[in-house]
């Protein structure tokens, strides 16, 4: 094998791609994604021995670090050897401190004097070297890919201004454990407080998004063109939103968001933007034949990047954590500016408007705060039987043809059910036309992966409205997709608070081991999904 990865829904036979990513990374980026894993390893075992597990500078590297590593955010190998450099040199910062680090595993001391050592060394670490014992390297995997889902919505958070330093303490505390030899016990606890770091994070995410641009509103967004040239923004970071819609102001210059970017249109701060038009385009693996319609430049700002085509290689450009080699990176000033778009919006100026794909418009903007607004509302169909149930449809789409499974489900839900939705999954049904009930949609979208947070509060609304003591007996199903390890973090998220009865898919994660997934379908009713028919029956009547 020349690499070893799992980490996403797409992998090779559902076990492990081994030559090349299914994702389109090579394995020479996905063995220093391994290795920058393991020097952030050696930095959290220092950290936790010097008690600095809340350093902010410290946790603000390690987050952006595994944030780089989520499957497709970066594919640049030269950014990976720069951060693994960045990390070695925080590493040695930390080790000074410490009093002693006799018997420390080999990633607080592992030091590289070329190049090609760090490409030996990147091939002998991974998820493969945390155990002999299967169990232990399924559960170390699991609470590494849930943390790397932490750290990316961690990470948004902070862009905002928003930090908690108990994720950061948390995170030192999960990577310093991928270094020791645990039970399977004390494995699965920290497994299941992944979970419970992930609510927490996903609400901090929460908080610093609506108090930044207020909660997300009920909103028709236009899914047509203008005239105008435009730019595409697709990813998850609205602070890049944000900045990109103030600096096109009055350069005749319109903007679009596609995929997850899609729920911008639903905060209140950005539609005093005149030149901001709607959105173009529908989930991220379409991105290829979509970015070539739009004709103008397009931004991403985070994960959910494909191989590159070179028909808009040169009108593509990267920020934040995201990267691809060959393409314009665009850096966060030093000295606290915002970050400048004018190369991106003078391109946009000398291309041609965007090939209109489709017209019409698109409901959303069902976070907890509008739902909750409409709680009366909603509290009445249910007790007058007008709602029957309510099915959770979040997570992540993807390019597998199994994922028609969501598309058919939503398509046979009764009439009396209503879908929540979060995430890019929601492109597998929200242009369908449902209809609404009692002037509810049938589809209520509260926006990107992860405002599953908001799902979730409005599952805990309801138990509190309906008097009951337990959350698994509202009227609700889970029918979730996953694809990477944000979803991963919601998956967790969900465990933490205690829902069960979750249906999972299209296929369970390879990472599972048989004893692991015997234990999460014995605790929590974990299932994978099945027929559409027997699903749909299922579900209707609570299991």
């Amino acid at each position: 094998m020349s690499m070893f990865c799992y980490q996403c829904q797409e992998t090779a036979k559902n076990s492990g791609c081994t030559v090349r990513g299914v994702c389109g990374k090579q394995d020479t980026t996905a063995n220093l994604q391994d290795l920058l894993i393991y020097v952030l390893e050696g930095m959290a075992w220092l950290l936790e021995k010097t008690n600095n597990e809340k350093d902010k500078k410290y946790g603000s590297f390690i987050s952006k670090g595994l944030f780089a590593t989520i499957t497709n955010a970066n594919f640049d190998d030269e950014k990976f050897v720069r951060l693994i450099k960045e990390a070695i040199t925080l590493r040695d910062e930390i080790k000074v401190k410490a009093p002693d680090v006799s018997g420390a595993p080999d990633c607080v001391t592992w030091t590289a004097e070329t190049a090609k050592e760090f490409h030996v060394k990147a091939g002998e670490v991974g998820v493969e070297s945390y155990s002999q014992d299967l169990d232990a390297r399924s559960l170390k995997s699991l609470m590494l890919y849930g943390l790397k889902g932490i750290a990316a919505y961690g990470d948004h958070a902070s862009v905002l201004g928003y930090v908690d330093e108990d994720i950061y303490s948390f995170q030192v505390k999960a990577l310093s454990a991928m270094t020791k030899e645990l039970g399977a016990d004390v494995l699965t606890a920290l497994v299941l407080e992944t979970g419970s770091f992930a609510v927490k994070t996903m609400a901090l995410l929460d908080k610093a998004n609506t108090t930044t641009y207020g909660h997300p509103e009920l909103s028709k967004v236009n899914i047509g063109v203008g005239k105008n040239p435009g730019i595409l923004i697709s990813g998850h970071d609205l602070k890049d939103m944000e900045t990109l819609l103030k600096q096109t102001q009055g350069t005749g210059v319109d903007v679009y968001t596609h995929s997850e970017m899609l729920p911008a249109n639903y905060y209140p701060a950005f539609k005093k933007y005149k030149n901001f038009v709607g959105n173009y385009g529908s989930s991220w693996w379409n991105q290829t034949k979509e970015f070539e319609s739009f004709n103008g430049p397009i931004l991403m700002t985070t994960n959910c990047i494909v191989p590159v085509k070179d028909s808009y290689k040169d009108r593509m450009f990267t920020t934040g954590m995201a990267g691809y080699p060959g393409l314009k990176h665009i850096e966060e000033p030093v000295d606290g500016r915002e970050k400048d778009f004018s190369e991106i919006i003078e391109l946009a100026k000398a291309c041609l408007p965007p090939q209109e794909i489709e017209t019409g418009e698109i409901v959303g903007g069902f976070a907890h705060n509008q739902v909750l607004a409409l709680a009366d509302k909603v509290v009445e169909a249910v007790k007058s039987g007008a709602i029957k149930r309510f099915v959770v449809m979040a997570g992540c789409d993807g390019r597998f043809k199994e994922r028609s499974y969501f598309t058919e489900v939503a398509e046979n839900l009764p009439n009396d059910t209503v879908i929540l939705t979060a995430g890019c999954a929601k492109y597998r049904y929200n242009k369908l036309k449902l209809g609404d009930i009692g002037g509810i949609p049938r589809v209520l979208d509260a926006g990107q992966c992860n405002d599953s947070y908001s799902l979730a509060v409005v599952a805990l609304k309801l138990k509190e409205v309906f008097g009951l003591s337990d959350i698994n007996d509202l009227p609700i199903s889970y029918d979730i997709a996953w694809y990477e390890q944000k979803a991963v973090a919601v998956l967790l998220a969900l465990l933490s608070l205690g829902i069960k009865g979750i249906r999972l898919g299209p296929t369970l994660p390879a990472f599972l081991s048989p004893n692991v997934a015997k234990v999460l379908v014995e605790k929590f009713d974990i299932k994978p999904i099945g027929m559409v028919k027997d699903d749909v029956e299922a579900m209707m009547v609570g299991k």
